[in-house]
Protein backbone atom coordinates (compact mmCIF):
# COMPACT_ATOMS: atom_id res chain seq x y z
CA UNK A 1 0.00 0.00 0.00
CA UNK A 2 1.51 3.49 -1.04
CA UNK A 3 1.03 5.87 1.32
CA UNK A 4 1.96 9.39 1.28
CA UNK A 5 2.75 11.72 4.33
CA UNK A 6 2.29 15.75 4.07
CA UNK A 7 4.55 16.89 6.40
CA UNK A 8 4.84 20.60 8.53
CA UNK A 9 1.48 21.53 8.34
CA UNK A 10 -0.63 23.89 10.30
CA UNK A 11 -4.29 22.28 10.73
CA UNK A 12 -7.52 23.21 10.42
CA UNK A 13 -9.14 20.26 10.48
CA UNK A 14 -13.27 21.39 10.43
CA UNK A 15 -14.32 19.55 13.56
CA UNK A 16 -13.13 21.99 16.43
CA UNK A 17 -12.16 25.69 16.36
CA UNK A 18 -8.18 24.80 16.50
CA UNK A 19 -5.68 25.23 14.58
CA UNK A 20 -3.14 21.64 14.81
CA UNK A 21 0.20 23.08 14.65
CA UNK A 22 3.38 21.13 12.98
CA UNK A 23 1.17 18.34 12.00
CA UNK A 24 0.79 15.71 9.43
CA UNK A 25 -1.61 14.27 7.44
CA UNK A 26 -0.58 10.63 5.86
CA UNK A 27 -3.01 9.42 2.43
CA UNK A 28 -3.42 6.09 1.06
CA UNK A 29 -2.44 6.62 -2.60
CA UNK A 30 -5.06 4.18 -3.96
CA UNK A 31 -8.41 5.33 -1.66
CA UNK A 32 -7.21 8.92 -1.38
CA UNK A 33 -8.09 8.64 2.11
CA UNK A 34 -6.45 9.72 5.20
CA UNK A 35 -4.82 7.15 7.12
CA UNK A 36 -3.58 9.23 10.04
CA UNK A 37 -3.02 12.68 11.32
CA UNK A 38 -0.48 13.58 14.17
CA UNK A 39 2.60 15.05 15.07
CA UNK A 40 5.52 13.91 16.52
CA UNK A 41 7.67 11.33 14.43
CA UNK A 42 6.32 10.43 11.25
CA UNK A 43 4.96 7.22 10.14
CA UNK A 44 7.61 5.33 7.61
CA UNK A 45 5.43 6.17 4.33
CA UNK A 46 6.48 6.28 0.47
CA UNK A 47 6.52 9.87 -0.58
CA UNK A 48 7.02 12.81 2.01
CA UNK A 49 5.41 16.22 1.01
CA UNK A 50 6.72 19.47 2.96
CA UNK A 51 3.95 21.92 3.12
CA UNK A 52 6.53 24.21 4.56
CA UNK A 53 4.20 25.47 7.53
CA UNK A 54 1.50 26.72 5.51
CA UNK A 55 -2.50 25.84 6.59
CA UNK A 56 -4.41 23.16 6.12
CA UNK A 57 -8.43 23.17 5.79
CA UNK A 58 -10.53 20.90 4.17
CA UNK A 59 -12.26 21.40 0.61
CA UNK A 60 -15.29 23.63 0.29
CA UNK A 61 -18.15 21.82 0.21
CA UNK A 62 -20.59 24.51 -1.70
CA UNK A 63 -24.26 22.89 -1.60
CA UNK A 64 -26.30 25.11 -3.97
CA UNK A 65 -24.64 25.77 -7.30
CA UNK A 66 -26.02 25.49 -11.12
CA UNK A 67 -23.34 24.78 -13.45
CA UNK A 68 -24.72 25.38 -16.51
CA UNK A 69 -25.72 28.99 -16.33
CA UNK A 70 -23.26 31.74 -17.47
CA UNK A 71 -22.78 34.15 -14.58
CA UNK A 72 -22.28 36.96 -17.59
CA UNK A 73 -25.53 37.31 -18.61
CA UNK A 74 -28.53 39.09 -17.29
CA UNK A 75 -30.63 35.70 -17.50
CA UNK A 76 -28.10 33.28 -16.49
CA UNK A 77 -28.32 31.48 -20.76
CA UNK A 78 -30.71 29.31 -19.62
CA UNK A 79 -31.98 29.20 -22.77
CA UNK A 80 -29.21 27.34 -24.07
CA UNK A 81 -29.12 24.49 -26.34
CA UNK A 82 -27.60 21.04 -24.59
CA UNK A 83 -24.56 21.14 -26.01
CA UNK A 84 -23.64 24.79 -25.05
CA UNK A 85 -25.07 23.91 -21.61
CA UNK A 86 -22.75 20.91 -21.24
CA UNK A 87 -19.48 22.81 -22.33
CA UNK A 88 -20.64 25.68 -20.14
CA UNK A 89 -21.00 23.75 -17.31
CA UNK A 90 -17.20 22.02 -17.29
CA UNK A 91 -16.08 25.68 -17.55
CA UNK A 92 -17.77 26.48 -14.43
CA UNK A 93 -16.66 22.70 -12.81
CA UNK A 94 -13.60 23.61 -13.63
CA UNK A 95 -13.50 26.83 -12.05
CA UNK A 96 -14.97 25.57 -9.06
CA UNK A 97 -12.27 23.18 -8.34
CA UNK A 98 -9.57 25.71 -9.26
CA UNK A 99 -11.30 28.29 -6.26
CA UNK A 100 -11.31 25.48 -3.53
CA UNK A 101 -14.46 23.57 -4.21
CA UNK A 102 -14.46 19.73 -4.01
CA UNK A 103 -18.25 19.14 -3.88
CA UNK A 104 -21.03 20.73 -4.66
CA UNK A 105 -24.82 20.15 -4.85
CA UNK A 106 -26.22 21.23 -7.90
CA UNK A 107 -29.57 22.70 -7.48
CA UNK A 108 -31.12 22.87 -10.41
CA UNK A 109 -29.95 22.03 -14.47
CA UNK A 110 -31.31 22.15 -17.11
CA UNK A 111 -31.51 19.02 -19.53
CA UNK A 112 -30.27 17.14 -16.36
CA UNK A 113 -26.79 18.01 -16.97
CA UNK A 114 -25.83 17.57 -13.69
CA UNK A 115 -27.21 13.65 -13.35
CA UNK A 116 -25.13 12.76 -16.47
CA UNK A 117 -22.08 14.88 -15.54
CA UNK A 118 -21.87 13.64 -12.07
CA UNK A 119 -21.86 9.84 -13.35
CA UNK A 120 -18.99 10.57 -15.85
CA UNK A 121 -17.05 12.08 -12.69
CA UNK A 122 -17.31 9.28 -10.96
CA UNK A 123 -15.76 7.09 -13.82
CA UNK A 124 -13.09 9.39 -14.07
CA UNK A 125 -14.32 10.72 -17.53
CA UNK A 126 -14.30 14.17 -16.80
CA UNK A 127 -11.45 15.41 -14.47
CA UNK A 128 -10.41 18.66 -12.85
CA UNK A 129 -13.63 18.84 -11.59
CA UNK A 130 -15.72 18.64 -8.43
CA UNK A 131 -17.71 15.69 -7.20
CA UNK A 132 -21.30 16.70 -7.75
CA UNK A 133 -24.45 15.32 -5.77
CA UNK A 134 -27.41 16.15 -8.16
CA UNK A 135 -30.81 17.56 -8.57
CA UNK A 136 -31.42 17.11 -12.54
CA UNK A 137 -34.69 20.04 -13.18
CA UNK A 138 -35.79 21.89 -10.13
CA UNK A 139 -40.16 21.50 -9.56
CA UNK A 140 -41.72 24.36 -10.34
CA UNK A 141 -45.66 25.87 -11.01
CA UNK A 142 -46.89 26.75 -13.52
CA UNK A 143 -45.65 30.10 -14.77
CA UNK A 144 -43.19 30.25 -11.35
CA UNK A 145 -39.91 30.91 -10.36
CA UNK A 146 -38.37 28.42 -12.52
CA UNK A 147 -40.62 28.21 -15.89
CA UNK A 148 -38.23 28.33 -18.02
CA UNK A 149 -37.26 26.40 -21.27
CA UNK A 150 -35.24 23.14 -20.49
CA UNK A 151 -34.93 24.23 -17.02
CA UNK A 152 -37.86 23.28 -14.44
CA UNK A 153 -40.84 20.03 -13.69
CA UNK A 154 -43.65 21.90 -14.11
CA UNK A 155 -46.22 20.39 -11.46
CA UNK A 156 -49.54 21.89 -10.66
CA UNK A 157 -51.10 19.51 -7.97
CA UNK A 158 -49.78 16.98 -5.36
CA UNK A 159 -49.86 13.95 -8.28
CA UNK A 160 -48.39 15.61 -10.55
CA UNK A 161 -45.52 16.32 -8.05
CA UNK A 162 -45.59 12.78 -7.00
CA UNK A 163 -44.77 11.37 -10.63
CA UNK A 164 -42.20 14.21 -11.74
CA UNK A 165 -40.53 13.61 -8.35
CA UNK A 166 -40.27 9.55 -9.26
CA UNK A 167 -39.12 10.60 -12.70
CA UNK A 168 -36.68 12.14 -11.53
CA UNK A 169 -35.33 10.13 -9.07
CA UNK A 170 -35.47 7.57 -11.87
CA UNK A 171 -33.20 9.61 -14.02
CA UNK A 172 -30.69 9.70 -10.81
CA UNK A 173 -31.58 12.66 -9.28
CA UNK A 174 -30.17 12.53 -5.75
CA UNK A 175 -31.35 15.49 -4.25
CA UNK A 176 -34.94 17.43 -4.75
CA UNK A 177 -35.12 21.14 -5.59
CA UNK A 178 -38.57 22.64 -5.20
CA UNK A 179 -39.37 26.36 -5.85
CA UNK A 180 -41.73 27.82 -3.05
CA UNK A 181 -41.68 31.28 -3.81
CA UNK A 182 -40.47 34.00 -6.48
CA UNK A 183 -37.46 34.65 -7.26
CA UNK A 184 -35.35 37.52 -8.38
CA UNK A 185 -34.48 36.78 -11.50
CA UNK A 186 -37.99 35.78 -13.18
CA UNK A 187 -39.93 39.12 -13.95
CA UNK A 188 -43.65 38.56 -13.00
CA UNK A 189 -43.45 37.29 -9.68
CA UNK A 190 -41.72 38.48 -6.13
CA UNK A 191 -39.79 36.99 -3.30
CA UNK A 192 -43.02 37.09 -1.19
CA UNK A 193 -44.87 35.32 -3.64
CA UNK A 194 -46.30 32.03 -2.61
CA UNK A 195 -45.77 29.65 -5.37
CA UNK A 196 -45.65 25.49 -5.07
CA UNK A 197 -48.52 24.72 -1.87
CA UNK A 198 -47.29 23.40 1.40
CA UNK A 199 -49.13 19.72 -0.10
CA UNK A 200 -47.52 19.53 -3.42
CA UNK A 201 -44.23 20.62 -1.42
CA UNK A 202 -45.02 17.90 1.31
CA UNK A 203 -45.47 14.84 -1.28
CA UNK A 204 -42.00 15.67 -3.06
CA UNK A 205 -40.52 15.27 0.57
CA UNK A 206 -42.16 12.38 0.94
CA UNK A 207 -41.15 11.02 -1.74
CA UNK A 208 -37.62 12.00 -1.52
CA UNK A 209 -37.74 10.79 1.85
CA UNK A 210 -38.59 7.54 0.98
CA UNK A 211 -35.57 6.90 -1.01
CA UNK A 212 -33.56 8.52 1.54
CA UNK A 213 -32.94 11.63 -0.29
CA UNK A 214 -33.69 15.36 0.53
CA UNK A 215 -35.37 18.17 -0.60
CA UNK A 216 -34.28 21.90 -1.01
CA UNK A 217 -36.68 24.58 -1.23
CA UNK A 218 -35.95 28.02 -2.78
CA UNK A 219 -37.67 29.97 -0.24
CA UNK A 220 -36.98 34.05 -0.18
CA UNK A 221 -40.02 35.65 0.99
CA UNK A 222 -43.02 34.81 3.45
CA UNK A 223 -45.26 32.96 3.33
CA UNK A 224 -43.62 30.42 1.20
CA UNK A 225 -40.90 29.71 3.34
CA UNK A 226 -43.44 28.80 6.38
CA UNK A 227 -45.05 26.61 3.68
CA UNK A 228 -41.61 24.72 2.39
CA UNK A 229 -40.22 24.55 6.48
CA UNK A 230 -44.37 23.29 7.47
CA UNK A 231 -43.85 20.83 4.30
CA UNK A 232 -40.65 19.23 6.03
CA UNK A 233 -37.99 20.22 3.56
CA UNK A 234 -34.61 19.27 4.39
CA UNK A 235 -32.57 22.98 3.73
CA UNK A 236 -34.36 26.78 2.68
CA UNK A 237 -31.77 27.91 0.32
CA UNK A 238 -31.43 31.73 0.33
CA UNK A 239 -34.72 32.62 3.08
CA UNK A 240 -33.92 36.34 2.90
CA UNK A 241 -37.24 37.20 4.85
CA UNK A 242 -37.02 34.53 7.45
CA UNK A 243 -38.38 35.54 10.81
CA UNK A 244 -38.69 34.66 14.15
CA UNK A 245 -41.29 31.86 13.78
CA UNK A 246 -39.88 30.39 10.96
CA UNK A 247 -36.35 30.11 12.79
CA UNK A 248 -38.21 28.44 15.51
CA UNK A 249 -40.10 26.14 14.00
CA UNK A 250 -36.19 25.19 11.61
CA UNK A 251 -34.92 24.70 14.97
CA UNK A 252 -37.80 22.03 15.89
CA UNK A 253 -37.36 20.46 12.35
CA UNK A 254 -33.47 20.35 12.12
CA UNK A 255 -34.05 22.52 8.82
CA UNK A 256 -30.64 23.59 7.10
CA UNK A 257 -30.85 27.33 5.68
CA UNK A 258 -28.34 28.28 2.72
CA UNK A 259 -28.00 32.29 2.77
CA UNK A 260 -26.21 32.53 -0.46
CA UNK A 261 -25.14 36.13 0.87
CA UNK A 262 -22.41 36.63 -2.34
CA UNK A 263 -24.84 35.71 -4.96
CA UNK A 264 -27.25 39.10 -3.44
CA UNK A 265 -23.63 40.85 -2.97
CA UNK A 266 -22.75 40.29 -6.70
CA UNK A 267 -25.60 42.10 -7.68
CA UNK A 268 -25.28 44.78 -5.33
CA UNK A 269 -21.47 45.03 -6.64
CA UNK A 270 -21.42 44.66 -10.27
CA UNK A 271 -24.92 44.40 -12.13
CA UNK A 272 -26.49 47.87 -11.77
CA UNK A 273 -27.05 49.46 -15.15
CA UNK A 274 -26.38 45.93 -16.55
CA UNK A 275 -29.29 43.81 -15.68
CA UNK A 276 -32.98 45.29 -16.31
CA UNK A 277 -34.16 47.40 -13.42
CA UNK A 278 -37.42 45.10 -12.08
CA UNK A 279 -34.52 42.49 -11.47
CA UNK A 280 -31.80 45.12 -9.78
CA UNK A 281 -35.34 46.50 -7.57
CA UNK A 282 -35.67 43.10 -6.33
CA UNK A 283 -32.16 42.35 -4.90
CA UNK A 284 -31.98 45.97 -3.44
CA UNK A 285 -35.25 45.76 -1.36
CA UNK A 286 -33.47 42.50 0.30
CA UNK A 287 -30.06 43.40 0.95
CA UNK A 288 -30.32 45.04 4.03
CA UNK A 289 -32.95 42.52 5.41
CA UNK A 290 -31.48 39.48 4.63
CA UNK A 291 -27.92 39.88 6.27
CA UNK A 292 -30.04 40.61 9.16
CA UNK A 293 -32.07 37.52 9.08
CA UNK A 294 -29.54 35.16 8.47
CA UNK A 295 -27.73 36.56 11.29
CA UNK A 296 -30.78 35.99 13.74
CA UNK A 297 -30.76 32.65 12.42
CA UNK A 298 -27.36 31.55 13.15
CA UNK A 299 -27.52 33.03 16.83
CA UNK A 300 -30.85 30.91 17.23
CA UNK A 301 -28.97 27.93 16.66
CA UNK A 302 -30.24 27.69 12.77
CA UNK A 303 -27.57 25.25 11.21
CA UNK A 304 -25.88 27.52 8.55
CA UNK A 305 -24.35 25.91 5.01
CA UNK A 306 -22.51 27.14 2.18
CA UNK A 307 -23.99 27.76 -0.69
CA UNK A 308 -23.71 30.46 -2.94
CA UNK A 309 -26.30 30.04 -6.10
CA UNK A 310 -23.13 30.39 -8.33
CA UNK A 311 -24.12 31.29 -12.07
CA UNK A 312 -26.81 33.78 -11.29
CA UNK A 313 -25.90 37.09 -12.65
CA UNK A 314 -22.18 38.25 -11.75
CA UNK A 315 -21.69 35.47 -8.88
CA UNK A 316 -19.41 33.10 -11.05
CA UNK A 317 -18.20 30.07 -10.02
CA UNK A 318 -14.44 31.47 -8.44
CA UNK A 319 -16.39 33.46 -5.51
CA UNK A 320 -17.53 30.42 -3.10
CA UNK A 321 -14.76 31.65 -0.79
CA UNK A 322 -15.88 35.03 -1.14
CA UNK A 323 -19.17 33.83 0.97
CA UNK A 324 -17.32 33.33 3.95
CA UNK A 325 -15.66 37.46 4.58
CA UNK A 326 -19.39 38.09 3.77
CA UNK A 327 -20.61 35.68 6.89
CA UNK A 328 -17.81 37.53 9.02
CA UNK A 329 -19.52 40.56 8.09
CA UNK A 330 -22.66 39.91 9.44
CA UNK A 331 -20.87 38.51 13.25
CA UNK A 332 -19.86 34.88 11.91
CA UNK A 333 -16.63 33.73 14.19
CA UNK A 334 -14.45 32.72 11.34
CA UNK A 335 -14.76 29.11 12.69
CA UNK A 336 -18.53 29.62 12.38
CA UNK A 337 -18.21 30.69 8.75
CA UNK A 338 -15.60 27.82 7.75
CA UNK A 339 -18.09 25.44 9.99
CA UNK A 340 -20.95 26.01 6.98
CA UNK A 341 -18.83 23.96 4.75
CA UNK A 342 -18.92 21.66 7.12
CA UNK A 343 -22.56 21.70 7.55
CA UNK A 344 -22.93 21.45 4.03
CA UNK A 345 -21.60 17.67 3.88
CA UNK A 346 -23.96 17.00 6.69
CA UNK A 347 -27.21 18.61 5.05
CA UNK A 348 -26.00 16.43 2.27
CA UNK A 349 -25.03 13.17 3.89
CA UNK A 350 -21.65 12.63 3.16
CA UNK A 351 -20.04 13.75 5.94
CA UNK A 352 -19.18 10.21 6.97
CA UNK A 353 -16.08 10.95 3.96
CA UNK A 354 -16.37 14.66 3.35
CA UNK A 355 -16.82 17.64 4.79
CA UNK A 356 -13.64 17.70 7.64
CA UNK A 357 -10.06 15.66 7.93
CA UNK A 358 -10.12 13.03 9.53
CA UNK A 359 -8.76 9.03 9.68
CA UNK A 360 -10.86 7.36 7.04
CA UNK A 361 -12.47 10.06 5.29
CA UNK A 362 -10.62 11.21 1.75
CA UNK A 363 -7.95 13.86 1.42
CA UNK A 364 -10.02 16.80 -0.14
CA UNK A 365 -8.17 19.75 1.50
CA UNK A 366 -6.44 23.11 0.51
CA UNK A 367 -3.16 24.85 0.98
CA UNK A 368 -3.32 28.12 2.34
CA UNK A 369 -0.40 30.87 3.08
CA UNK A 370 -2.09 32.51 5.98
CA UNK A 371 -4.40 31.17 8.95
CA UNK A 372 -8.17 31.31 7.95
CA UNK A 373 -8.82 31.42 11.79
CA UNK A 374 -7.09 34.74 12.48
CA UNK A 375 -7.80 35.94 9.03
CA UNK A 376 -10.96 34.72 7.07
CA UNK A 377 -9.45 36.33 3.85
CA UNK A 378 -6.88 33.38 3.60
CA UNK A 379 -9.39 31.41 2.07
CA UNK A 380 -9.76 33.82 -1.24
CA UNK A 381 -6.20 33.33 -1.84
CA UNK A 382 -5.93 32.69 -5.70
CA UNK A 383 -3.31 30.62 -6.02
CA UNK A 384 -3.83 28.20 -3.42
CA UNK A 385 -3.13 24.42 -3.70
CA UNK A 386 -6.37 22.37 -4.38
CA UNK A 387 -6.05 18.24 -3.51
CA UNK A 388 -8.70 15.88 -4.45
CA UNK A 389 -8.68 12.68 -2.76
CA UNK A 390 -4.73 12.96 -2.05
CA UNK A 391 -4.07 14.69 -5.42
CA UNK A 392 -2.85 17.72 -6.35
CA UNK A 393 -5.30 19.56 -8.83
CA UNK A 394 -3.84 22.64 -9.09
Amino acid sequence: MSQTAYINANIYTGEDDQIHANNYLVVDDESGKITKIGSGEIPQVDKTVDLAGKFVIPGLINCHTHVVMDPQTADGGTDNNEVAAVVQALSNLHDLLKSGVTYIRECGSSYDVDIYLSKLIEQGKVTKAPEILPSGRPYSMTGGHGDMPNFGHLVDSPDEMRKAVRQGIKRGAKAIKVMATGGVMTENDFMDDPQLSEEEIHVAVEEAHHKGLTVAAHAEGNPGIMNAIKAGVDSIEHGFYVNDEEIKLMLEKGTYLTPTIVGAWAFIEYAPGKIPDWEMNKIAAAWKDLRGNITNAKNAGVPITLGTDAGTPFNDFTMTPEELPLLVEQGFTNHEALQTSYNSAKLMKIDDEYGSLAEGKYADFLVLDENPLEKIEAVVQKDKAVYKKGRREY
